[in-house]
């Protein structure tokens, strides 16, 4: 699919308040449908929930291999903005803005038109149907939140399938994104111990062999859509392998790659506290604070938040298994579980080992594994 166009709007009841996005993809003839994206995103203003409607309609877009993008939207700023006539102003909108031009980058062509509101009425409806989802959700978690008060069973309301609600006590609706969350196999500096993040070495043989088990284990789960990675070939190793015993494609994602440690490259954890005593103490006990030359856990969790936020649009109600590094696994666990940076620091994951957690189309979010290791 060479030619596509992109309609994407998003609403907020309030403003802010509830808001959902909705984008369509049409073929080059503006008549056939070719994806659909919509979703609930909580609370927020029309301008977050119109531009993460254009990032869902690029995601959408590349998933299906275009490579000329005409993009129509009824919001005057989102198209003054993203044509680079308007600045961008408000802090919400610059992390989205960039991550928009990050998906335009990667087009031959991308164009934005400003369209009527009437003639943006598919995109407009998909929205609208993200807000109602989310208010049916309030619905369900108040009368979950009563039950729960009460000591009684939960009553589901009729217009709610029961077989989507999540179990447990999160009252999330709707069938999930489910992240597979693999970490790769061993190299020379995890047996040593030192800090590997934008550096790139091999799997040593005991690290192929834990990329062959875990392949096996996941072939064995089956009902996989895809394969995501970092690009690092660590990680890019362990999920080929993956890949080919699913028979599934693999997509590499640069949002992924692990933490640039900068001059800790290579280094021990004394090594590191020895080298810069101060900084390397502050570091451990603030996100904000990055490692000298390299990058704050902050700015990591920023980049996996995108790529949270494109797997779910990308791939809703299936499964994902996404090969990565320590940190970007534990900050999309740290996601799914609404905590604190100190999960980054006091989580420990092996090798090779396996963590699952999902995210729900209404918002809500489990985790249900974590550092599973049985199939090594």
């Amino acid at each position: 699919m060479t030619q596509v166009i992109v309609e994407a709007d998003g609403g907020s009841r309030g403003n802010p308040g509830p808001a959902g996005y909705g984008a369509v993809v049409f073929a080059a003839d503006h008549v056939r449908v070719l994806a659909e994206r919509k979703e609930y995103i909580g609370v927020a203003t029309n301008n977050v929930a119109e531009y993460r409607g254009l990032i869902a309609g690029l995601a959408a877009s590349a998933e299906l291999g275009a490579r000329v993008v005409t993009v129509r939207m009824d919001s005057k700023l989102v198209v003054e903005q993203m044509s680079g006539r308007w600045k961008i102003k408000h802090a919400s909108m610059i992390p989205l803005a960039e991550q928009a031009r990050a998906l335009v980058a990667g087009f031959d062509q991308v164009s934005f038109t400003w369209i009527p509101r009437a003639e943006n009425s598919h995109a407009d409806r998909l929205a609208n149907e993200a807000m109602d989802d989310g208010e049916l959700t309030g619905t369900v978690r108040a009368a979950v939140a009563a039950g729960h008060a009460a000591g009684d069973a939960v009553a589901v309301p009729k217009s709610v399938d029961a077989n989507k609600v999540s179990p447990g006590w999160t009252g999330a609706v709707g069938k999930p994104t489910r992240l597979l969350l693999l970490r790769h196999g061993q190299t020379a500096l995890s047996v040593e111990r030192r800090y590997s993040g934008r550096g790139n070495p091999p799997l040593t043989d005991l690290g192929r062999e834990q990329v062959e088990r875990a392949a096996k284990m996941l072939a064995a789960k089956g009902d996989i859509a895809a394969v995501v990675s970092s690009p690092l070939q660590r990680a890019r190793s362990t999920a080929e392998a993956a890949a080919s015993a699913l028979g599934v494609p693999l997509r590499i994602l640069d949002g992924l790659t692990e933490t640039d440690f900068g001059d800790w490259e290579g280094l021990t954890f004394a090594e590191a506290a020895e080298r810069d005593p101060l900084l390397h103490c502050d570091w451990l006990g603030d996100p904000s604070i990055p490692a000298p030359g390299g990058e704050s856990f902050d700015q990591v969790r920023e980049r996996v938040e995108g790529v949270r936020r494109d797997l779910v649009a990308l791939y809703p109600g299936q499964n994902v298994v996404v090969v990565s590094h320590v940190t970007p696994i534990k900050t999309l666990l740290q996601l799914a579980l609404g905590v604190g940076p100190s999960l980054l620091y006091r989580l420990h994951l092996d090798l090779a080992s396996l963590c699952v957690a999902e995210f729900y189309p209404d918002g809500g979010a489990s985790v249900r594994l974590v550092n599973d290791t049985s199939y090594l």
